[in-house]
């Protein structure tokens, strides 16, 4: 009998470490610490309890203002083509120097925005990181109580991009998403930030060619096209991101709207439209 309940309680325990693991923690009177790394989307922040954890951004993809390797350079590149400023100037540099710039803006523009105490809720899920410094995941609310992804993207100094998920206000991450994306398209509208530069007539070409890459590299780095088909419902991110057009982002949302009934409904994840669905169904399975 005793052996019995002592299974009952770790059972429990283990229950209540993996809700804890998923549940947003609110962490008040949190201050923003200064470093020359810290971009608009990434950056360090001391908690009440006087711990600093480095913080990335849910759906919110600042440009980047500090280029110390090869994989932020990509990075740069990505977005350069993403907001159709890569043709800037007629000259690589010119682009470079301008998404850099535009990145510096939204760094300076996140400094005032939480120049008094905010709040961040995180679980601390992983947010990658280097080996200086490892990110956490996290919402950060100004102390007006509004959210700074969707403050950056609205003044064109972001895309709303990368991992999405329920807000502290239980908005569903899928209308959350959907949110950042409206905001998004009203700045490009507008022509702010970042889309006041935007090549409207290559745009289309250039998120092409950054597809076309991404997948070669890829390849190169040795994740090659899987050899057979994979469960969309069961496959890892890392897995479906071998697909020829898919990647990490596009992986991470399919994970997100699991489950799916059929293959063609990859096409309400945002980013797989019918071209996209066309060049991936040899690959995948419900």
């Amino acid at each position: 009998m005793m052996h019995y309940f002592s299974l009952v309680f770790l059972s429990i325990s283990l229950l209540a470490s993996a809700l804890n693991a998923t549940t947003l923690q609110s962490f008040k009177g949190c201050l923003l610490v200064d470093a020359a790394w810290a971009d608009g989307d990434s950056f360090p922040v001391r908690f009440p309890d006087g711990s600093e954890h480095t913080v990335r951004l849910y759906g919110a993809d600042c440009l980047e203002a500090n280029i110390n390797d090869s994989t932020d350079a990509r990075r740069l590149r990505a977005q350069r083509r993403y907001f159709g400023i890569s043709d800037y100037g007629d000259s690589p540099r010119a682009s470079i120097e301008l998404a850099k710039s535009l990145g510096g803006e939204a760094k300076t523009k996140v400094r005032r925005l939480l120049e008094k105490p905010f709040t961040v809720h995180t679980t601390f899920a992983d947010g990658g990181g280097s080996d200086h410094y490892k990110r956490v995941y996290a919402f950060v609310e100004t102390a007006e109580g509004e959210d700074l992804a969707t403050l950056v993207v609205q003044r064109g100094l972001a895309r709303a991009f990368g991992l999405y998920r329920s807000t502290p206000q239980n908005l569903h991450r899928d209308e959350y998403r959907e949110r950042l994306k409206d905001a998004e398209l009203v700045a490009a509208r507008k022509g702010l930030g970042a889309w006041a530069h935007t090549d409207w007539e290559e745009l289309q070409e250039e998120r092409q060619a950054e597809r076309r890459e991404e997948a070669e590299d890829a390849i190169a780095m040795g994740r090659a096209p899987p050899s057979e088909p994979l469960s969309i419902n069961q496959a890892l991110a890392e897995d479906l991101a071998r697909i020829p057009g898919i990647g990490n982002v596009l992986a991470q949302r399919i994970i997100e709207a699991r489950p799916f009934k059929t293959v063609d409904e990859l096409k309400r994840v945002s980013g797989i439209g019918p071209a996209t669905l066309e060049e991936i169904r040899e690959f995948v399975i419900p």
